[in-house]
């Protein structure tokens, strides 16, 4: 039995975005004690990814604790490989190339199609995919997942996916990582990024949208950057 590929299943819904790609230099990447770092004109800065994985760290080892490490270990390892083939599909379907996301899980499609009208209705023009970004105020790096106007504003725009509902005072971190994308991508192009936006596909949920101000947040980051 042929198994529809993503391009088959979006085919007779698929818009057409308007494309106006800002080209960067793409950064080297370097591990570091187990950790991403990337290699800019400034120096060897660790990824913003690895900056935050120290926000709320007692919480996540309590929890760790209380699920034992092996149901830990399977629920993280599950959840990066779907979140990363979520993230893949919204990229490709932004980028009108549907064709080049391989071998998609049914679940994961079904999870893209939860937030497809999100996009559909609210992206307008787009500006980066997956774009190389770093900021030598802020000495980190970083790939964000989009930028691009959403309700006719300029945001950085993450792609999350989760098994729960969660709570806006649950996702700090969230909100400080795409804060910083923000800053990263206005010292590369001089175009301010005033808006930070999360799309999250939850599993049998409606998905949320969480629109934010950058402002709201990037001066938490540099205080919780101070403690590291």
């Amino acid at each position: 039995m042929h198994t529809p590929s993503f391009a088959d299943v979006i085919a007779a819904s698929q818009r057409q975005f308007d494309l106006d790609i800002v080209e960067l230099d793409n950064l080297k990447t370097k591990t570091v004690d187990g950790k991403r770092h990337y290699n800019t004109p400034g120096g060897l800065y660790p990824s913003i990814t690895t900056v935050l994985s120290n926000y709320n760290k007692e919480g996540i080892l309590e929890w760790r604790k209380r699920v034992g490490e092996e149901e830990a270990n399977k629920v993280m390892v599950q959840a990066s490989r779907r979140g990363t083939a979520v993230n893949e599909m919204c990229e490709h379907y932004l980028l009108g190339t549907p064709e080049k996301v391989k071998d998609p899980v049914p679940s994961n499609i079904e999870s893209f199609k939860d937030i497809k009208h999100i996009l559909d209705q609210r992206v307008g023009v787009v500006r980066g995919i997956e774009t190389p970004l770093y900021s030598d105020y802020l000495k980190v790096a970083g790939r964000v997942d989009c930028v691009a106007k959403f309700d006719g504003k300029m945001s950085i725009i993450d792609f999350k996916t989760s098994r729960k509902y969660k709570k806006r005072e649950w996702i700090k971190n969230y909100f400080m990582q795409t804060a910083a994308y923000a800053v990263m991508f206005e010292e590369r192009t001089q175009i301010p990024i005033p808006q930070l936006v999360i799309i999250m596909a939850v599993d049998n949920d409606n998905p949320l949208v969480f629109v934010e101000k950058r402002d709201d947040h990037i001066y938490d980051l540099i205080e919780f950057m101070k403690t590291l």
